[in-house]
């Protein structure tokens, strides 16, 4: 207890297979043992979902895991940032209220952004369109994470569980998409998110257009990607479910959109009931899960797999990595603590940072 104690009090410094093993016993991430001073206690900030009692049970100390990473990340990029003198408040974060239009909200996002719907549709897949949008976003100081579990498939979070995570702070706001929705889905998740920072509120998104929050940051969403006058392309759905799907299916298609978001402007529309938008919302899950196991079972029999440092780059974001990069190179941060920062080994950190 001596011992511990007098780690407990600094006055004595743990080695790093020591830290690893703390790490794992207070079930904190390994970066948190390099800040400063202790974190404040973790707060998902607000809980924009609604979920059964026992999927909230459920998901809770892995989602929880998740948000202590992001706020320390978040922490340690803006203690940088501070460090230099490059800490700049962002004035749009938390510039608009509950009682803005959603279309005045959406086409102030989208004059902030510079975001243009047509060429975001001219890419070549949904993948390109949200790099797009990601792109834009990133050039604002908002840092984007692809993030759906906790270092491996085991610890996947479902789509259920959570589709993102947006933390409105003044400088250096950090989003987090669940990237194991499908990637139609993630240009709406990021705007979705992107709302929750004009807000200025912290929290975690699900699946749910219940909650006022929600289905304002989705209306606001919806509106950039899909204006609602498009919709009357859509006015006579028909009533047929194999042609209702196919019509859905290529509307979509052609606008780089998911189904999903497609069936939610019907349902807002009034042009479908919301029993037919729940059986369409169903139908599109389940061949998307189908998809996802086909690709699953493709890249397994697949030899070799994509680049390493391609994938964590794409994930963690090109933002963040410059940061990285630049911090380093000024002597601001350490490859250990950039490490803790991309999410990568001391020893991986030059080789992800040192070219695009």
């Amino acid at each position: 207890m001596e011992i511990l104690g007098s780690y407990e009090r600094g006055a004595k410094a743990p080695s790093r297979p020591l830290l690893l093993k703390m790490a794992k016993q207070y079930r904190r991430p390994l970066l948190t043992f390099y800040l400063q001073r202790p974190p404040e206690r973790s707060e998902r900030g607000e809980d924009f979902r609604t979920l059964p009692g026992d999927r909230e049970y459920e998901s809770a100390p892995k989602l929880d895991a998740l948000v202590r990473d992001v706020f320390v990340r978040q922490s340690l990029v803006r203690s940088i940032l501070e460090d230099a003198d490059e800490a700049m408040p962002l004035a749009f974060v938390a510039s608009i209220t509950l009682q803005h239009s959603v279309a005045d909200a959406a086409q102030t996002i989208c004059a902030t952004l510079s975001f243009d719907l047509a060429e975001f549709r001219r890419r070549k897949t949904v993948e390109d369109a949200f790099n797009y949008l990601r792109a834009l976003t990133e050039k604002l100081g908002v840092f984007v994470l692809l993030i759906g579990n906790l270092g491996t498939h085991h610890t996947a979070l479902s789509t259920d569980i959570f589709r993102g995570f947006a933390l409105a702070e003044q400088v250096a706001p950090f989003i987090v998409i669940n990237d194991q929705d499908a990637k139609a889905a993630w240009s709406f998740t990021l705007l979705h998110e992107l709302a929750h920072i004009w807000l200025g509120r912290t929290g975690v998104s699900g699946a749910d257009f219940e909650h006022k929050i929600e289905q304002f940051c989705n209306d606001i969403a919806s509106e950039v990607l899909l204006p609602a006058a498009e919709m009357d392309n859509l006015r006579r759905l028909s009533d047929d479910r194999e042609e209702a799907l196919a019509a859905i299916s290529a509307f979509a298609s052609q606008r780089k959109l998911s189904r999903s978001l497609v069936a939610y402007r019907l349902l807002k529309g009034q042009q479908i009931s919301r029993a037919r938008w729940a059986e369409l919302t169903d139908e599109f899950h389940r061949g998307w899960e189908a998809e996802k196991a086909k690709k699953k079972a493709q890249a397994a029999e697949a030899e070799g797999g994509p680049n390493y440092y391609v994938v964590k780059r794409h994930r963690v974001g090109a933002a963040l990595v410059e940061v990285m990069r630049w911090a380093m190179a000024e002597g601001f941060v350490t490859p250990t603590k950039a490490g803790r920062v991309l999410g990568v080994r001391a020893n991986n950190v030059q080789a992800l940072v040192g070219s695009q």
